[in-house]
């Protein structure tokens, strides 16, 4: 059974549950996966500016054939675009990147600003990341601005509760959604509680674990794919959605992608093996070290500076 359900967001909208996530995906590559995932049923696209492949995923869903209205396509404000006189120029950019007349979802990619500048990682001369002074509410504040037909809807993307909390005390738009890390072994269940309560959608990104994850060899997940005759993928891939987050797993292979949509039931069972799959959350994407900042408030990240 093909994947094609939808869930609510607060603007009235609907996103897909499936979408295909593109980090990391080479030029040439992203415009195939992304032809093949609209030509296997997707209909939700997720680039950055950052990805530096938003021009190949415009082509692709141009060349795709399928109308425009159809497809949900999610991009990102990149940091080094914080500053408020900065944000519209930079979703004017995207927009052309993509050859898009509007966006479904624009996301503040994190809450973190680095100096205004035309590089995307702007640097001192000691090669350290060079980090601006823009509050992240301000920089929401700018992007509440752009909402209208040409941005459909805007959120953030790796924000903590605290974060979120801030965001929230200041913000005239509620986020339609946030954008973070979640598979069994960084559930962020305390997250996905808060976001239910304010009527924000959570994404999942890296629902499968980034590359350095084992999940995919955890035998209780091998388990439970084999009862199910399906791939451990595709079972933390149902335990995304049953959980009511919308999940981006990104891949260039055509085989996996069209097998990522093909959707399986997860019993109650399975859910609450995969909700215990670890008792030490951990998160698996963090650039912190490299930026020179405490983007999630790790005491860990104290410790070491």
């Amino acid at each position: 059974m093909s994947l094609g359900q939808n869930f609510p967001l607060n603007t009235g909208a609907s996103i897909p549950a499936m979408g295909l996530g593109t980090w990391q995906s080479k030029p040439k590559e992203v415009y195939e996966a992304v032809l093949t995932a609209i030509r296997a049923g997707y209909r939700h696209i997720d680039t950055a500016f950052v990805y530096r492949n938003e021009k190949e995923v415009g082509q692709a869903i141009k060349d795709s054939g399928i109308p425009r209205e159809q497809l949900f396509v999610t991009t990102k404000l990149w940091n080094n675009s914080h500053a408020p006189e900065d944000v519209a120029k930079a979703l004017e950019v995207s927009l052309k990147n993509l050859q898009m007349d509007y966006l479904d979802l624009w996301l503040m990619h994190w809450p973190i600003a680095f100096a205004s500048s035309p590089k995307i990682f702007p640097r001192d001369e000691n090669k350290r990341i060079l980090l601006g002074h823009t509050d992240f509410c301000d920089t929401w504040e700018a992007m509440e601005k752009t909402v209208g037909p040409r941005v459909r809807a805007i959120g953030v993307s790796n924000f903590t509760i605290p974060n979120l909390k801030k965001l929230l005390s200041k913000a005239k738009t509620v986020p339609a959604v946030l954008q973070v890390e979640l598979h069994p072994y960084f559930p962020q269940h305390e997250l996905l509680a808060f976001c239910k309560q304010h009527g924000i959608h959570v994404t999942a990104y890296s629902p499968l674990g980034s590359t350095p994850s084992p999940i995919l060899n955890d035998p209780r997940l091998v388990s439970i794919s084999e009862k199910h005759q399906a791939t451990p993928a595709q079972v933390l891939l149902a335990w995304g959605i049953q959980r009511g987050t919308s999940v981006i797993p990104k891949s260039v292979t055509p085989a996996r992608i069209i097998l990522n949509f093909q959707q399986i039931v997860l019993d109650d069972a399975d859910m609450t093996i995969l909700n215990e799959l670890t008792d030490s959350p951990q998160r698996l994407l963090d650039p912190s070290p490299l930026w020179g900042t405490n983007i999630f408030g790790s005491e860990l990240f104290n410790a070491k500076m």
